[in-house]
């Protein structure tokens, strides 16, 4: 029963998220507002990480499964792959890099801050 409550609960909110997709002026991803509500509710505490933690560690853990209907489906545009090949290279190695970079700069951040909390000098 425990799961069926922890699939409900994250259904729930990516359903009340699709509702506010469509009830929104403007495109904004369901999936987006969907993450927003869950921190919502998590930071407010009207969620506790317990109610939802088996399932979503089973969801992140299967991630990759959720990604195989997406790259099947580029191989119906192989033809305009073949067609920009090096401009989606470029784009892929130069974002690579600046992720690196951010997850790099943040973390060090992080660990500055951490530091001065401590009270100790980080170099």
């Amino acid at each position: 029963m425990k799961i069926i409550k922890q699939f409900g609960i994250i259904f729930s909110l990516c359903w009340i998220a699709v509702v506010i997709e469509k009830l929104l002026p403007i495109a904004f991803p369901a999936s987006v507002i969907g993450m927003l509500l869950l921190l919502f509710c998590l930071l407010t505490g009207v969620l506790k990480i317990d109610h939802i933690r088996e399932k979503s560690d089973f969801l992140l853990a299967n991630m990759a499964f959720f990604f195989v209907p997406a790259g099947v489906n580029v191989i119906n545009y192989l033809d305009i792959l073949k067609e920009n090949w090096l401009p989606l290279l470029l784009i892929c190695v130069i974002t690579t890099v600046v992720t690196f970079a951010a997850a790099a700069y943040s973390i060090r951040l992080v660990m500055i801050l951490q530091c001065r909390k401590k009270g100790v000098r980080h170099e």
